[in-house]
């Protein structure tokens, strides 16, 4: 069977073990959830209820009209204790619904099955997705019934679920392939209709050969295929993956919608099978919980709004201090610094390393190696990115980048490549905007 693959790329050490053999274990509701306002790409939402109002699980407690976002759902039923604030990991203050749950998990009233799949147009699954507040769930948490919104002179011929799961650490999505593979293929199906695609393709890194067998266990006789795709970090990237399987290139500026793709992650399709079959909306994920200093690795389902001190109390806690504490991967992940901070939509990970794993590196001169360029999954050149971050680093195009961090990791000068290139971006958006 051939493997696909990119252009590009690194091989971290995969660090899968210390998890990818414990089966998800679902965490009781806790006693109080902190559930953001923003969780997704596009426009944020604002709170629609108040101190002191009675809400039930599964109910709408923030929305907006804009039409790239999703509502958020209440993930608990009880009593708001407040809306105020708190801190992303990327540290941001947004507005948040803080709930006191009283235990019962009370189903919102309005909550029921989507009903029988072929007798809903694409428009109905459409918003179906958007009530549900299905977001991308394999961290860019970007708005699912919008990709499935094509242009009005364009259309969608292949969906492609991504199994890869390339980060190091992570292996959240590599569980749900095992334990969920017929939610998965059902989901897959609702994508298509709404798409009205003809092809459907999961790609399985090669180093989870069980995953990829019970979703072709699962997939029975119907027309999907399950694609071994080469182990690479960052072998899951949209563009890379769809290069991979299409050898279709997205455009400079373009979206997969352009050339006829969508990619979701296949957590993203079991939220969407459940919320079809149950009415329940995205309301709880299944995060990795890892790294050399947890004492009991897991992946584990939590309700959105429960904080990371109870995710890490659940896993036995520290056998030590760590030195980093990253939400995500560790590649793509962001720091954190407070337990308090809440599990989002985009959620997939919490990762706990030593100072052996993670060290502090001095940063030295650029020796002009050429390694950065080698690894660069998109094409570009990220030691001129990171060297010139303002209006000279435009003709090297900095909004191409995805981002990955290989650049970095790569690199023997250990030069903040992916920092300052994300500096080189923001200042390109600001000027499209006509910012500055």
């Amino acid at each position: 069977m051939p493997r696909y693959t990119f252009r590009g790329g690194v091989h971290p050490p995969e660090f899968k073990d210390l998890a990818c053999s414990r089966p998800v274990e679902t965490l009781p509701a806790p006693a109080r959830v902190v559930i953001p306002m923003v969780q997704h790409m596009g426009a944020p939402c604002e709170a629609t209820v108040r101190k002191g109002d009675a809400v039930a699980m599964g109910q709408v407690i923030g929305d907006t009209e804009a039409f790239v976002s999703a509502p958020i759902h209440a993930s608990v039923s009880g009593v708001v204790e407040a809306v105020g604030q708190c801190t992303l990991a990327d540290g941001r203050k947004v507005p948040a619904v803080i709930v006191e749950s009283d235990g019962e998990d009370r189903l919102s009233e309005d909550i029921a099955p989507a009903g029988d799949l072929a007798e809903l147009t694409s428009d109905d699954i459409r918003h179906l997705v958007r009530k549900a507040g299905i977001v991308g769930m394999g961290g860019a948490a970007f708005p699912a019934h919008v990709k499935y919104s094509p242009p009005p002179d364009g259309n969608v011929d292949t969906i492609i679920l991504n199994g890869c799961e390339c980060e190091p650490f992570l292996t959240c999505d590599h569980r749900v392939m095992i334990e969920e593979a017929e939610e998965i293929v059902f989901g897959l199906e609702v994508i298509m209709k709404a798409c009205d695609a003809e092809r459907g393709v999961i790609g399985v890194e090669d180093n989870k050969p069980d995953a990829a067998e019970a979703l072709r266990q699962a997939i029975g006789d119907r027309p999907y295929e399950v694609v071994s795709l080469q182990t690479k970090y960052p072998e899951g990237a949209e563009k890379q993956l769809i290069s991979a399987i299409t050898d279709r290139e997205v455009p400079s500026g373009g979206l997969p919608l352009h050339i006829g793709v969508v990619v979701n992650n296949v957590s993203t399709a079991v939220a969407i099978s459940r919320a079809f079959k149950t009415g329940v909306p995205l309301i709880e994920r299944v995060v990795t919980v890892s790294g050399d200093v947890v004492a009991q690795p897991k992946n584990l389902r939590v309700r959105l709004g429960t904080s990371i001190e109870v995710l890490l109390e659940a896993c036995g806690g520290f056998t030590k201090a760590p030195a980093r504490l990253i939400s995500g991967g560790p590649m793509m992940g962001l720091a954190i610094y407070d337990l308090d901070m809440p599990v989002t939509k985009g959620t997939s990970g919490v990762i706990a390393l030593s100072e052996g794993i993670a060290p502090v590196l001095n940063e030295e001169p650029c020796i002009r190696c050429g390694r950065c360029v080698e690894a660069c999954p998109a094409f570009l050149m990220p030691l001129y990115l990171a060297t010139y971050p303002d209006e000279s680093a435009m003709e090297f195009r900095p909004l191409d980048c995805i981002e990955c961090g290989a650049c970095s990791y790569i690199c023997p000068a250990n030069r903040h490549l992916l920092q300052r290139i994300r500096l080189a971006k923001a200042e390109a958006a600001a000027r499209q905007r006509g910012e500055s």
